[in-house]
This record gives C-alpha cells, sequence and structure tokens, in this order.
C-alpha cells in the first residue's frame, strides 16, 4: 500500500470548520487507496498564547516545564480532528509525539529527532486507521516531553514520512506554495511549481518562513519528496525534491528573494588578535544554544579588531547576558549591539558562478538608496544585512531586478 504523510499547520486546524475540511482532505486522499497519516500543529495562535501565560507566570521559565506546556497545544488538536475524521465515517486514532515513537535529544525546546520507533502507526495503517500524530513534539529516554522548536511540525511529518517510508509528505499551509520573494511584500512574486533541496534549505535559512529548515534537511538526506500546498486552495502548490524539471543551463540561476527581519547585530569591540580568541568568543554562543549566523572581522590595529556577528533577534538578551562574561575573560572593550536589522537574501544555484549576479544585487540596492552593513555569500546565496525599515523595499528592488516576475 501508498502511504501519505499529510501535515496540517496552525491556521488549517484553527477552528472546528477547518477541522471538519482538514479532515475531508485525508478522507480523499484516502479514497485514492492510499493510507494517511495526519500529523497537526496547534490550533492558530495557540502556542504564542501558551508562551505569553508561561511569561506572565514565570519572566525566565524553566524549558523542561515549557515543553510539557507548549506540546499541549498540539495534543488538543489531534483528538479533535481524530474526532472529526469519526464524524465523517473515518477510523481515526490519536497519538502524542511519544506514542509515534519520535524518540528526541533531551534539548529542551530544541530538540532533535534521534529516532522514530514507528510500530504503532504501521499497525494503525495496516488495519485501515489514521493515526493522526501530534507534532513538534516527543520524548527522551528518560520519559521527558521535549519539542523541536517553531515550526517542528513539519520536522515531525517529515520524519514519520521517512519513517513509514511514505511515497511523500505533503505540508498543508496558508499560502500556496514556495513563492520567489513573500507575496505580502511583493505582490508580484510568482508561486514556483517545484524547486530543488539546496535551493529550498538555502531560502528556509535565511528566512522564508515556509518550510521549517530541519525539515526540509531531512527530505533531502533520505530523499522524500515534499509538497508544499495551501489547505484554503485547489491550487497544485510547490514540490521540493532531487531533481526538479528545468531547462539545463537555460533557466533562471536566481530562484527567489528572502527576507528576515528577527536580526541582531552584536559587535564586539577591542577584541585582541590571537589564536583561540574566537573560540572563546563563539564557544559560550553555542554552549547556550544561540545560532551565529554572518561573522565579520575587521582588519587588526595595534593587536586588536572588532568582530562583529548576526544571530536571531529573539537571541539578544541571552547573547549580552553571555558576552558580558566573555569580554572580560578575553579582555575585548565591550559589546555594542543592534536589533533594528533585517537581512535580504538572492538564492539560486548560480548565484556564485554566474557572472554579474553580486553586481545587479548591489546596483539594485544602491538604486534604491539602501546601504548594505554586512555582506555573507554562499554556492547558492548572496545575503546582505540592511535597515529593518527598508527589509521590504530592499525584496522589491531585488526581486525587480533579477526579473523574477517574468517566470
Amino acid at each position: 500500500m501508498t502511504y501519505i504523510v499529510q501535515k496540517f499547520g496552525g491556521s488549517s486546524v484553527a477552528t472546528s470548520e477547518r477541522l471538519h475540511h482538514v479532515a475531508e482532505i485525508v478522507q480523499r486522499t484516502r479514497a485514492t487507496g492510499a493510507g494517511v497519516v495526519a500529523v497537526v500543529s496547534a490550533m492558530g495562535n495557540t502556542t504564542d498564547e501558551l508562551i505569553a501565560l508561561a511569561h506572565e507566570v514565570n519572566a525566565d521559565p524553566p524549558s523542561r516545564e515549557m515543553d510539557m506546556l507548549l506540546s499541549t497545544g498540539e495534543t488538543v488538536t489531534a483528538p479533535l480532528l481524530a474526532m472529526a475524521l469519526s464524524s465523517i465515517g473515518v477510523e481515526a486514532i490519536s497519538l502524542t509525539g511519544a506514542q509515534a515513537g519520535i524518540r528526541t535529544s533531551a534539548s529542551h525546546r530544541s530538540a532533535r529527532i534521534r529516532q522514530v520507533v514507528p510500530e504503532r502507526i504501521l499497525d494503525a495503517l495496516q488495519r485501515g486507521v489514521v493515526p493522526v500524530v501530534a507534532g513538534f513534539q516527543g520524548m527522551t529516554d528518560e520519559l521527558d516531553v521535549t519539542t523541536l522548536g517553531r515550526g517542528g511540525s513539519d520536522t515531525s511529518a517529515v520524519a514519520l514520512a521517512v519513517a513509514v517510508g511514505a511515497d511523500r509528505c505533503e505540508i498543508y499551509t496558508d499560502v500556496a506554495g514556495v513563492y520567489t520573494a513573500d507575496p505580502r511584500v511583493v505582490p508580484e512574486a510568482r508561486l514556483l511549481p517545484e524547486i530543488n533541496y539546496e535551493e529550498m534549505l538555502e531560502f528556509a535559512a535565511v528566512g522564508a518562513r515556509v518550510m521549517h529548515l530541519r525539515a526540509v534537511e531531512i527530505g533531502e538526506a533520505y530523499d522524500m519528496p515534499i509538497w508544499v500546498r495551501s489547505s484554503f486552495t485547489d491550487e497544485p502548490g510547490t514540490v521540493i525534491h532531487r531533481n526538479p524539471v528545468s531547462h539545463m543551463e537555460d533557466r533562471k540561476h536566481v530562484r527567489g528573494i528572502a527576507s528576515e527581519s528577527n536580526v541582531a547585530k552584536v559587535t564586539v569591540l577591542g577584541v585582541p588578535d590571537r589564536p583561540g580568541i574566537a573560540a572563546a568568543l563563539f564557544t559560550p554562543l553555542g554552549a547556550n544554544q544561540i545560532n551565529v549566523d554572518i561573522i565579520v572581522q575587521n582588519v587588526s590595529h595595534d593587536g586588536l579588531s572588532d568582530v562583529s556577528f548576526t544571530i536571531a533577534q529573539s537571541d539578544l538578551p541571552a547573547a549580552q547576558k553571555v558576552l558580558s562574561d566573555v569580554t572580560l575573560a578575553i579582555g575585548a572593550r565591550g559589546v555594542d549591539a543592534r536589533a533594528d536589522i533585517a537581512k535580504v537574501s538572492v538564492v539560486g544555484t548560480g548565484v556564485r558562478h554566474t557572472p554579474g549576479v553580486f553586481a545587479t544585487a548591489f546596483r539594485a540596492l544602491a538604486d534604491a538608496k539602501i546601504n548594505i552593513e554586512m555582506i555573507s555569500s554562499s554556492e547558492i546565496a548572496l545575503t546582505c544585512i540592511v535597515d529593518a525599515r527598508q527589509m521590504d523595499e530592499a525584496a522589491a528592488a531585488l526581486h525587480r531586478a533579477f526579473e523574477l516576475d517574468k517566470l
């Protein structure tokens, strides 16, 4: 039998009416002869509401207790969807992440999946029952509940698809698929019918919110096709897979523009220029689960240099706390931080090796009177740090410059 995993995001299951609509999607898929595993997020803005409630009770809530609290959102949705399926004659069983066999590391709020033991899911599928799994969560070897980080239900779904040998994983959300830019920012953005894993990974890494980065990583590692589409329309969506149909080298080498406003820039001033200082600076940040993105070190003068890097704006308070001790330990002069910046990225497999891409991007931003504060490039992306107030304007200017509306 063919198996299909279908994941439904928070907006797709936000109300009882939406839950009944999702149940009908699952029913139609089963009518094709496929066995379906449904994975659900928390309803609507439940997770945000739970986070706010936690901080009303405790300004710095323990991570373990946050996982216990936040996991309840998905645990509520799963049985409600199972009930909706039962109401239209589809037998279903709701399962927590732990009951579904998702085993994780013990890093609360950012746990990683170590193993999926899908026997209970496979047993239900073989009996013609739809397993409805609470996404975003798992369990440690010590039987503690963990969560996988924001957007983690995508990761749950792709991991389960791999574990049960599914034909594909379908991610249902409130957008029609992957666009050349955020259509709310760039109305001319076009829907991409397909995209390869590498480009989608870069999109996710530099700010596109359509797919969770770790979900795409699992999809690429196990060659699991991922179909992103809207639960609100019948549009075909975007397929993320290894070898999209293309016109060989006669195609657009820039696939899209991604933008991200949750960015802060940190500069450590007067850093001694000697071996081991970079390790002493960045190791404590990593130990505190603070991910560093772009790093720029100025030319050394008199044995001192400034080191600038970007992090998620939400990590800035924790980073400042860590760096207050680190700067003293390494003999730096101090720390300067800004939270009013954003990153805008040009993404495509031909970015680095196609002549003129960098020049076109820089000219487009210059013509729009947008100053570039930091620059980073990879094989398939060029990222510019700009003033947050100009992020949307920068994305639109780059989209026009590369004629992405003419795909």
